[in-house]
């Protein structure tokens, strides 16, 4: 979550409510997007020195503005010029289907089908940002920042159309047994 927080400010500074926003909207299968994981990494940041902020009062309202210190650009810079590293793919709900044949029957069907929408619901909004992304012209200085960022959004995407044909088959198999 440090780096992820680390690129966005490196981006633009941001409020914790931003940042959120940001991860909330295309970030959140690398990373949780709760408050209590941002707020944390953003804690930590700060102990480090990575980032800073200033008060603001905007509409009556405090602010805290982050941004990336000259130490947090060094330690972006140091982890994203690194290999890339095989991370272990946990699905958490994976572990749901292994042990699916202790559910009841019934439960079964309705708690895919239900998997299913939220999968879907997840994919249209991918789909949603890399149409939108797609009709949008970078400018020279941001166009390798923007196509990247497009790359990671196609691959959620995608991640959801596997899954979504994934748990359809799943589904099919099950109702075809019960003929």
């Amino acid at each position: 979550m440090e780096h992820i927080i680390l690129g966005l400010l490196l981006l633009s500074s941001r409020t914790i409510y931003q940042l959120r926003e940001r991860i909330h909207k295309g970030l959140n299968l690398m990373y949780s997007s709760s408050m209590g994981s941002i707020q944390a990494a953003v804690k930590k940041l700060l102990k480090n020195g990575y980032i800073s902020y200033e008060e603001a009062v905007e509409n009556g309202k405090y602010k805290k503005i982050y941004s990336i210190t000259d130490s947090g650009k060094q330690y972006f810079f140091q982890w994203i010029n690194s290999p890339l590293e095989m991370q272990n793919a946990k699905n958490p709900e994976l572990a749901k289907v292994y042990f699916m044949g202790f559910c009841d029957e019934k439960n079964r069907e309705i708690n895919i089908e239900n998997y299913l929408t939220y999968l879907k619901e997840q994919y249209d909004a991918l789909h949603a940002i890399c149409e939108e992304a797609d009709r949008i012209e970078a400018s020279e200085e941001h166009r390798d920042i923007f196509f990247y960022q497009l790359a990671a959004a196609r691959y959620g995407r995608d991640f959801m159309k596997f899954n979504i044909e994934w748990y359809e088959s799943l589904l099919k198999e099950i109702r075809s047994t019960k003929l």
